[in-house]
């Protein structure tokens, strides 16, 4: 089950952080078809924030087809996202390279803004 993280100073709506942090446990394979989503009680205790936020967060992601409420049972996923298992080879390189980067003294924000660069260089154009 994935764990909400919600950072109250970084500028991004709460909701928008859930959202966010969904699709991501969806890209990594961490939640799949079939899993259930913790309830707005759960995210609340968890978190501490309005239970009319985790609701708005799980509407959009019901928009987006990717989870459908069940009424009584919970909020269940619909479908997966990406083909990049949390296990995959790739995530370990770039974890390496994470670490080769802290060591040589970036910072968050610089790890950041470089591997953005790299990202808009080669997907280019890319509609996802």
């Amino acid at each position: 089950m994935v764990e909400y993280r919600i950072d109250r100073h970084s500028g991004v709506a709460t909701y928008v952080q859930i959202v966010q942090q969904t699709k991501q446990a969806l890209r990594l394979g961490l939640l799949e078809p079939g899993d259930r989503l913790p309830t707005a009680r759960e995210v609340v205790e968890a978190t501490a924030i309005n239970p009319n936020t985790v609701l708005k967060a799980y509407r959009e992601l019901e928009r987006e087809g990717l989870v459908e409420a069940r009424r009584g049972l919970g909020t269940f996923v619909r479908r997966s996202l990406g083909a990049t298992p949390a296990d995959s080879p790739l995530r370990t390189e770039l974890e390496e390279w994470a670490l080769r980067a802290r060591a040589a003294g970036l910072e968050r924000d610089d790890v950041s803004a470089l591997f953005t660069a790299v990202l808009d260089k080669h997907f280019q154009g890319d509609p996802s």
